[in-house]
């Protein structure tokens, strides 16, 4: 199968899989999700991501559906359902279906679980990218990866309008993270990266960044940094959990970074070959 959908235990092509229109993910985005890459049939990461998934369904006080195990044997059997060597796992859960009302519909309505697989070819890590910015209006629930993206949405809009693979987030002079990504600096040999707090999802490939950091002793400072030590960085590096680590050289169409290429290509590899080693090439 070229690609899969999951709905409450119906599997089918995602062309013809439908949602009930009372599931509260249409009325309220009531809910939450994450997602991760898969390699011949590995999912990286996985249990960091269901800790994550689980972690976020707890802070908006919902019951998910299956166990942390279940819900793992479920995203496998759906990745070895789709042909391909590189695939994008997407994951969500949202309240359950009942009648549009804002409060919690009652305890015995299940939650409903919704997982989709797509081919994803493996972006070139070398290309550099470009980078626009934004206020970060969101609300102040941003360590929770919820359904409710429409912030997000502008962000990623503005930085395909203006050529850019991200937009930067930033609350007055701080920068917080982008529209899908977390963002991190290199100055003096130190990476300077955003606290996980509430302003920010705290991303795994962003930890994974920090982890590769201290493998090669390279100092990490989990501080809050502005917008101008942003256009000042030696690098700018951009993490996700489905491109890894990727270097910027343009902000707002200025230059940017490249004043430590060494020391930015020795992490983006370090990161990539943790890949490689869970899941192969």
């Amino acid at each position: 199968m070229k690609n899969l959908g999951y709905y409450n235990g119906v599997y089918g092509p995602i062309e013809e899989m439908t949602v009930p229109m009372n599931d509260r993910v249409h009325y309220f985005g009531d809910g939450v999700y994450d997602a991760t890459c898969c390699r011949n049939g590995v999912i990286f990461l996985a249990d960091e991501h269901i800790d994550r998934f689980f972690n976020s369904a707890g802070l908006i006080r919902m019951r998910l559906p299956y166990s942390k195990p279940e819900l793992k044997a479920i995203l496998q059997e759906m990745v070895e359902k789709v042909e391909g060597k590189d695939l994008f796992l997407y994951w969500q859960a949202t309240r359950g279906t009942a009648p549009r009302a804002h409060a919690f519909p009652p305890e015995d309505v299940p939650a409903n679980l919704m997982i989709t697989v797509n081919p994803a070819p493996a972006r070139d890590l070398k290309k550099r990218i470009a980078l626009t910015s934004m206020e970060d209006t969101r609300f102040l629930h941003c360590n929770i990866k919820t359904l409710n993206l429409l912030p997000s949405v502008m962000a990623a809009q503005k930085a395909s309008e203006h050529g850019c693979y991200e937009t930067v987030f930033h609350r007055g002079e701080i920068v917080t993270e982008c529209s899908h990504s977390n963002v991190s600096i290199l100055k003096d040999g130190v990476l300077k990266t955003h606290p996980n707090d509430h302003f920010i999802l705290p991303g795994i490939a962003k930890a994974h960044l920090i982890k590769a950091c201290r493998a090669l002793n390279v100092p990490v400072d989990e501080a809050p940094f502005t917008l101008d030590e942003l256009r000042a960085a030696d690098e700018v590096l951009v993490t996700s959990s489905s491109v890894f680590c990727l270097i910027a050289d343009t902000l707002e169409g200025r230059p940017v970074g490249g004043r430590a290429p060494e020391l930015a290509d020795r992490l983006q590899e370090a990161v990539l070959a943790e890949f490689r080693a869970a899941c192969g090439d």
